[in-house]
């Protein structure tokens, strides 16, 4: 497919596809590539229309660094495309699959950094009332200087306040949580089962819970011992991903409280103080005022302070949490 003339996009090639579209690398007029995200919608029933909008609405709601820019959308006949932003460096589990077969590993460092990135992108999302629900490596991108960006959110959901629980088992089976395996209802806690078992796959090249079907792996999941990472990371991390894979899912951090670990908060000063130095030489402006902001009151990437608080206990947690979501269709 080409989109047409009056789109200003040109095909490239093809670089995806599902069962109801195509990912296609484009180019505008200007030479700039984008990815469009075609979806013949003459083959879906209403809820799955319902849903292809619904990755309209949600793209366009999120404006984060470490969130896959929304560009527009439009319909081509009975294609529905939406165009978004090219993550030149691929995704995350192409970058493992490179690593893995040359028999290196990932410095701390880098996963650590990566970890942070999604992290402060999945807070942005549940902010906003996003649930995710699919995330894995293939749905974080790379860009060209090594940022990672948290994509693809064609099954996310916006819940409200009185229909947070989503219902339907949806996502990957290698990053579902105990409870989607176990056919209850989920909330936040269940992207961030996924983001530990991503924190999982970065340190030891492969999910946290592999079988030969599904119904073996749902045990594996729901029953089998968790695994713990490789022996060469810190125990600052391997804790981190420990309460990320807990399988109670009112045991686990919360997105806010993962950016409260001292492994996370450290890692954040750091980017924070990189930017600032980039800001400095480039503009001669500082990054962030005192309440948070960039220039012009737009929010930064760490527009929270950075200061390292103390890990919440358990009853912390609990009443730190997201908004409770109350039990009920989504």
């Amino acid at each position: 497919m080409v989109a047409p003339p009056a789109t200003g996009y040109t095909k490239v090639r093809e670089i995806g596809s599902g069962s109801f579209g195509k990912a296609i690398l484009v180019k505008d007029t200007d030479g700039r590539p984008y990815v469009l995200k075609a979806i013949d919608i003459s083959r879906m029933d209403s809820k799955e229309r319902r849903d292809a909008v619904n990755e309209v609405r949600v793209l366009s709601s999120l404006k984060h660094p470490y969130v896959v820019s929304y560009r527009e959308s439009f319909l081509d006949g009975r294609t529905l495309c939406i165009v978004m932003d090219y993550a030149e460096g691929g995704d995350l589990y192409n970058r493992i699959a490179k690593i893995r077969k040359a028999g290196q590993n990932f410095p701390e460092p880098q996963i650590v950094r990566w970890f942070t990135q999604a992290s402060l992108a999945l807070k942005h999302l549940h902010e906003r009332h996003v649930l995710h629900r699919d995330l894995k490596s293939q749905n974080l991108f790379l860009t060209a200087s090594n940022r990672l960006r948290i994509g693809d959110f064609g099954i996310a959901k916006v819940l409200d306040s009185t229909a947070a629980f989503a219902k339907t088992t949806i996502g990957t089976p290698y990053y579902l949580s105990p409870e989607i395996c176990l056919e209850k209802p989920y909330s936040w806690s269940s992207d961030v089962w996924a983001m530990g078992c991503i924190l999982f796959e970065m340190a030891a090249l492969r999910v946290p819970f592999d079988a030969a079907n599904i119904r073996a792996l749902v045990t594996k999941i729901t029953r089998g011992p968790t695994p713990a990472l490789p022996s060469r990371y810190s125990p600052d991390m391997q804790r981190l991903c420990g309460d990320l894979l807990q399988r109670e899912e009112k045991k686990r951090p919360s997105s806010t409280d993962v950016l409260r670990y001292p492994i996370v908060q450290a890692e954040i000063r750091s980017m924070l103080k990189e930017e600032q130095e980039k800001r400095a030489d480039s503009a001669g402006k500082p990054l962030i005022s005192a309440r948070g902001d960039g220039p012009g009151g737009h929010r930064t990437p760490c527009s929270f302070s950075p200061d390292i608080s103390r890990l919440p206990t358990a009853s912390q947690r609990e009443a730190s949490r997201e908004p409770s979501p109350r039990q009920g269709g989504a």
